[in-house]
């Protein structure tokens, strides 16, 4: 029976609608043969300088001219070519029978890789790096799309521009009105504040109403215990002031956590790391064992925060600038949010200078401006002394790749700390600082449904 190597190649040297197809994704050390490495190599290089496939007369001459091979080799490699006849194959049995092919040989590489990191044969890599290129050679695939023809593939597009995406929605109007309805899969959206303005209560009560929306919530925290986490959702799920939940009958607690499960379908998975101890690879292998174990898929991942993960490319955090690693693990994240098509949720401190500011900008983000460079949406969560007065906290797009961020740029909300939970302002309150382009957009709406009532909007 002849070897899958051998079909490759000769459909390589006469099946021009094959070569085309498959020769970007075969790698020269996939053939493990010296024969059909040297004879791979040849064919490559004469379609990449002559764009058409070689005869066996032209193999024959640039293997004379090679001066890498013995006299054995040499013999063994003329003999291969001679060999070579034209294929008659199916082409689309040959792309899969290729493509599982170049899979195998992927993963097989990918493992004694591997096992030369473990047994330290490779000083530039660390076992971290292990997980990404198993990884890498899992997703081994044929994609035959070259890209997007502007002028020929309108349709697709016209399509692309009406279909409705996927998105969670938040239960707060402005946020929902900045993204145009929520966040969309395979994004990074971050939070910033300074210490105790309410990231973590921001990332507990977006998980909650996730929850209650019927969805899979996945909060990772790296900064307080779960229980610490369970007990901020639990104020604002159950309605009890956070003091007050030790306080509360043991048949008290337990009805009201059941009533809250007869409202959702979803499920509310918290996850603890220690403090700059995990990294991506983790939280994908944290994903594939909730999907083995408890058949969980989140929608939505809550990491809290993104400073205190650590970077699967760097080991350790003392050769690496600020800058570099906090941009590498941005980076890290949004590709997992893009692998497991979903949003993911984190938060970054300001630097010491906007921790007091009440206008914070980009350039408050600590450690490295590459993270909002990473970032699809980032807000600033602003807290002042007449803020707190009014029990609010004003939140200032820095960033948005969903909509024009000078629109509704700053606004309010109000905070309820005691519950954990973030409520809709009356209109009145944004009136001081509305910015150019949103009272056109209050008056176009209030045509529509005509104006607010004194504090309609509410939530309680």
């Amino acid at each position: 029976m002849e070897r899958v190597e051998t079909t490759i190649l000769r459909s390589l040297a006469f099946n021009e609608e094959y070569s085309r197809k498959v020769l970007p994704f075969i790698r020269t050390e996939y053939f493990t043969d010296y024969a059909e490495r040297v004879v791979f190599e040849e064919i490559c290089k004469f379609i990449f300088n002559y764009n058409k496939l070689p005869t066996k007369e032209i193999l024959h001459v640039e293997i004379e001219n090679r001066t890498d091979l013995n006299e054995n080799s040499y013999k063994e490699v003329t003999e291969y070519i001679f060999n070579l006849e034209e294929s008659l194959l199916d082409t689309s049995w040959l792309c899969d029978t290729t493509e599982k092919w170049c899979r195998d040989k992927a993963i097989y590489l990918a493992l004694m890789e591997s096992i030369a990191i473990v047994d330290g044969k490779d000083s530039k890599k660390s076992k971290d790096a292990i997980p990404s290129i198993l990884s890498d050679a899992l997703a081994v695939s044929f994609d035959t799309n070259v890209g997007h023809d502007y002028l020929h593939d309108y349709e697709e597009r016209y399509e692309f521009y009406h279909q409705k995406e996927d998105k969670i929605p938040f239960d707060l109007e402005f946020f929902n009105r900045i993204t145009k309805g929520g966040l969309p899969n395979k994004t990074l959206n971050i939070a910033l504040a300074g210490t105790g303005v309410g990231k973590s209560l921001f990332m507990c009560h977006f998980a909650a109403s996730t929850l209650l929306q019927g969805r899979n919530v996945l909060y990772i925290t790296m900064e307080m215990a779960e229980e610490r986490i369970a007990e901020r959702i639990d104020a604002n799920l159950l309605n009890v002031n956070i003091q007050e939940i030790t306080n509360l009958p043991r048949q008290m607690f337990e009805n009201k956590v059941s009533n809250i499960a007869k409202k959702t379908q979803g499920t509310l998975i918290i996850k603890e790391y220690p403090t700059a101890s995990a990294h991506s690879g983790h939280f994908k292998s944290l994903l594939n064992e909730l999907a083995l174990k408890k058949s969980f898929k989140p929608d939505i991942i809550f990491i809290d925060y993104l400073n205190i993960c650590a970077s699967s490319r760097y080991k350790g955090n003392l050769s690496v600038n600020s800058y570099s690693y906090i941009k590498a693990i941005a980076e890290e994240l949004r590709g997992l949010a893009v692998e497991f098509n979903l949003p993911i949720v984190s938060a970054t401190q300001t630097t010491r200078s906007g921790y007091g500011s009440s206008d914070v900008e980009l350039t408050d983000t600590s450690e490295s401006f590459g993270l909002p460079a990473t970032a699809d949406l980032m807000f600033a969560l602003i807290g002042t002394e007449e803020l707190e007065e009014l029990g609010q906290i004003m939140v200032k797009q820095l960033k948005n790749r969903y909509n024009d961020p000078t629109i509704n740029k700053r606004f309010v909300v109000g905070i309820d700390r005691a519950k954990m939970r973030l409520y809709d302002c009356e209109q009145s309150a944004q009136a001081d600082i509305l910015d150019s382009g949103q009272e056109e957009e209050y008056t176009y709406e209030e045509k529509k449904t005509g104006p607010k009532k004194s504090f309609e909007g509410f939530k309680f």
